[in-house]
């Protein structure tokens, strides 16, 4: 794995890049080969906050996790863990999934992950389906809609481009678009 490692209000220290080198990339663990991919690492500092936000992307699975502390050691820390769950999610997922189509998947875990499934049910469940129309809007009008109805997110057909898009509400009290490639 390659690590792209930045930092905003914050300097990089040798130490803090091992750290993060090897927490992050304990990862690999979970996978018989090890993974080539760039891992984008963001640190930032702002008042007390230490945040670090870590994006992985690979063949058919996006990791991504991010998380705040006072201690950017703990922060890594944090963000280490939630990244293995995700792994961990994903794998009893892939797993279950090839078990009942009685196929291989296109990359493989090792089985010799002692914490894969805990004991806990992973399977995902929908218990809920909406369907309604979308109308042509900007973000904007999309923003106001969603902050009308308490939402966190809201889904609209973009009327510039007429795709559709997601704007959603950030943790920083902003608001962020997702639009399709």
């Amino acid at each position: 794995m390659n690590f792209n490692i930045r930092g905003e209000n914050i300097t990089i220290t040798p130490a803090l890049r091992e750290y993060v080198e090897k927490k992050i990339g304990n990862i690999e663990r979970y996978f018989d080969s090890t993974p080539t991919s760039d891992v984008r690492v963001n640190m930032s500092v702002y008042n007390d906050e230490q945040r670090i936000e870590v994006t992985i992307p690979m063949p058919n699975l996006l990791l991504r996790a991010e998380e705040s502390h006072t201690d950017m050691y703990a922060a890594i820390d944090l963000v280490s863990n939630k990244l293995e769950r995700q792994i961990r999610k994903h794998k009893t997922k892939v797993n279950r999934k090839f078990r009942q189509m009685d196929n291989a998947p296109s990359f493989v875990f090792t089985d010799n992950d002692k914490d894969a499934d805990n004991g806990q049910d992973d399977e995902i469940e929908v218990v809920r389906t909406k369907r309604f129309d979308l109308k042509p809007m900007d973000a904007e009008e999309a923003i106001l809609q969603m902050n009308m109805l308490g939402h966190n997110f809201f889904v609209f057909v973009n009327a510039e481009t007429n795709q559709t898009n997601v704007v959603y509400a950030r943790k920083d009290g902003k608001y962020g678009l997702i639009e399709a490639q």
